[in-house]
Order: C-alpha cells, then structure tokens, then sequence
C-alpha cells in the first residue's frame, strides 16, 4: 500500500491565522508575538488506522509524509495493584517503554520514540540536509534508533555526562553521528552546539518544542488512552522537563472534544518537576507567564542534584503562546514538586505493584499522583490517566545484547559556529 501524507494546515496559537506549512514550518512567518503553531487536521475524528502498523496507527492526527520500520505504539491498561494502593477505581496507565507482558515493545524504552518517529516520518524521503536533535539523553537514544534504522541522515548533540544514556541492541548505523558538551555541561550546552551547527545550510534544525510533529507524536499517548476507555480522562499525571508532553495532550484533547465523541471536557493537567530543579513550578506558583529567574550556574547545579536528569532544561516552552502556562490555564490543574527520596521510594513501589522498572522521570509522576490524592485534587472514582514516559530498561537488558555509543566529537559550546561547523561537516 502506497502511504498518503496526512492532509493538514497550521494554525498560530497567538492570533488564530490559519496558513499552510511550508514543509518544516517551526513559525509562523507573519507572526507577531512568540507563540506555537498547531497542526489543524483535515480529518476531524478520531479513527485508529488498522490499515497501519504500530504507531502508524494514529497517522490521521500525524503531520507525516511516509511512514518508517520498527515502530510501537504506547499502550494503555488499567491499573490493579496501584490503584488498589492508592485508592482509586478508575486508574488507567499508558506505557511507553519495553514490557511485552502488556505488549509494550519500545525498543528504547522511552515515550520518545513517538516523538522521533513522527518527526522522522515529517521529512520527505528526498530530505537532502542532515537533521540535528539535541538531548539530554532519552530523545537522542530514540532519534538515533529510528533513524539507524531507516537510514536518515542524524548528527545529535548531547551532554558528555550523559552519553551512558546512548545504549543500543545493536551498533548505530553510520549516518548517525554523535557530538558532546564536555563533562560538566547540561541540556542547554547541548542545545548551544547544535544552535551552532544549524547556521549551516548543511543542517536541519529538528526545532524541539516547536514542531508540530514531535507534540502530535507525543500526544498519541492520551490518543491511546482514549482508544482503550473510550472517552476523555478527567485528570492526566506527567513528569515535564520541557513540558512538551503536557501540551500535546492538551492539544489533542481539544481536537476530541472538536470530534465530540469521547467527551466535551478538558482534563485537567497535574505535571510534575524534580526539585531543586523546578523552575516551571516556581513559575507557576507565582502566576506568572514569564519563567521566573535562573542563571546557567544555578541550573547546572540544580541539574547535578536531581536524579530525573532529563527533567533539566532551563528554557521550556512555559511562556509562549500556546505554551505550558496557556494549556494548565486553559484546561486548569496545578504542578507539583517532587523530591529525588520521593522519586526513589515510588520507583521501587511501582516495580513492586506493577512488574516492571520505570526510569526516574516517570516515577516523579507516580509521586505526583499520590500527592493529589492525599491533597483531594483528583476523586476516587476519576478516571485518571497515568503517563509513564519511560521503562522497562532493566527487562530489556536482560533480554538482549547491548552495546553503547560514543562520541565522534567532544566541543565546546563557547567555540564560534565556523569553529563547530568546520569540524562537524568532516563527519559527513
């Protein structure tokens, strides 16, 4: 079967203008204000595709042109042991990582193959520059596993503190390239690199936030939870290091209630920070749009303290238009702060209630959930939707053969973009 790409137009959050994508439109170009654009699909309801393969399943709310090899889907099941623990009736997770028991089968283990294989699967297969992502670990695994196995061309900025985060069943392909922050640089050092790079018109800037294809993949996850409850939650648990997860949900949330099948109702929003480093919650408690001051200094040490590191960028997509603030005021809910002696103990009693091993971001959310329980914020008998962005590593490990990468570079954010850029192109 010949793919059709998946007809949409975008739509700036701030004023509403309607207008038809470029191609690897980030913004709008007549825009006045920094705001979000927002895939506007031409297909209204919500229909699984049979016809499609694992997370191809959801193409018709997809901004994709083709679709790729070895995909999964997050998968939904309702809770026994934790909801039980917890006291509530109606608790539903959806889960992205390895756990074949529930027939979970995310190779890398992390919600963030719904977002690499979306964005992925946005650019034409004639895509002649070379895309750049960075991360501070789980999206540079997942990019790099979709595109190793589909031969795109990916070069990924990470932190070099964090390179143990680049574990694989097999060695990359070698139109995967890798280049690091020395030791002691964070997520925004990553992002500084490869800031660096794109001036060059060699390179692709993925666009983070920004791209409607990596919100409308993440946002498959609550898509999964409809399909499986057939109808919108009342209340969504997520831990947020950029928030994006947060506001794609929010985003599709919108587009089911256009659809007016599953509900006409906005579910409210509980992400959730690991403190120290909890800047969106610092924000957010003190009602403002504008994140609230932190130097690069207090961010490294913040980051070096919190166990979830991927929870750690400093300039998250909270104030723009169509951003963190606008979707928690818009849908209403509330962020709460966990600690990493929180973080653990819940970690260890989801492997023990659930069976299986889940990274320390999604054991932050698991935190929150109790926390909103015991404050009143959610009802027994609510149907609440639990997003586990990440497990089932250790099960994984044990079933297979892994291998790690390494750097084919290691640079300093500070060098000038000629500097980087020169260096980078003789990996190609």
């Amino acid at each position: 079967m010949t793919f059709k790409p998946t007809n949409y137009r975008l739509m700036n959050c701030a004023d509403g203008r309607i207008f038809d994508d470029a191609g690897w439109t980030l913004a709008d170009p007549q825009g006045k204000t920094p705001s979000l654009v927002r895939a506007i699909y031409e297909k209204k309801e919500f229909e699984v595709r049979d016809d499609l393969d694992g997370f191809y399943r959801y193409a018709n709310w997809l901004p994709v042109k083709r679709t790729l090899a070895n995909s999964c889907p997050p998968v939904t099941y309702r809770s026994k042991a934790l909801a039980e623990f917890l006291g509530l009736e109606n608790l539903f997770i959806t889960f992205s990582g390895y756990y074949p028991e529930i027939g979970a089968f995310m190779q890398t283990c992390s919600f963030k193959e719904t977002e690499a294989y979306s964005v992925c699967a946005r650019l034409p297969e004639n895509e002649d520059r070379i895309l750049v992502v960075a991360s501070a670990g789980n999206t540079a695994r997942a990019f790099a596993k979709v595109c190793s196995d589909n031969g795109i061309r990916l070069l990924l900025s990470i932190p070099e503190d964090n390179i143990n985060a680049l574990w694989f069943d097999k060695p990359l392909n070698d139109c995967v390239k890798i280049i690091a922050a020395p030791k002691g640089a964070d997520y925004f050092d990553a992002i500084a690199l490869g800031d660096k790079v794109c001036t060059s018109s060699r390179f692709l800037a993925e666009g983070g936030a920004k791209n409607i294809a990596r919100r409308d993949g993440m946002g498959t996850t609550i898509l999964s939870a409809v399909e499986k409850t057939g109808r919108i939650p009342d209340a969504y648990f997520q831990a947020i290091g950029s928030g994006t997860g947060t506001i794609a949900v929010w985003e599709n949330n919108l587009r089911l209630i256009a659809d007016g099948r599953f509900g006409t109702h906005k579910m409210r929003l509980y992400p959730s920070q690991n403190a120290p480093f909890t800047i969106m919650y610092d924000s957010w408690k003190a009602d403002s749009r504008e994140l609230v001051p932190l130097t690069p200094e207090e961010a490294r040490e913040q980051a070096s303290i919190i166990k979830a590191k991927v929870l750690s960028n400093r300039k998250p997509p909270y104030s723009l238009a169509g951003g963190v603030y606008d979707a928690l005021k818009d849908a209403t809910g509330d962020i709460y702060m966990i600690s990493n002696d929180e973080l653990d103990y819940w970690k260890e009693k989801f492997l023990s209630l659930e069976g299986v091993d889940i990274y320390s971001a999604a054991a932050v959310a698991v935190a929150s959930l109790d926390k909103a329980v015991k404050d009143g914020a959610v009802r027994k008998d609510e149907l609440i939707m639990l997003n586990i962005t990440g497990g089932g590593e250790k099960l994984a490990k044990s079933h297979k053969d892994v291998v790690y990468a390494e750097p084919d570079l290691v640079l300093d954010p500070a060098l000038s973009a000629d500097e980087i850029i020169s260096k980078v192109e003789k990996l190609f």
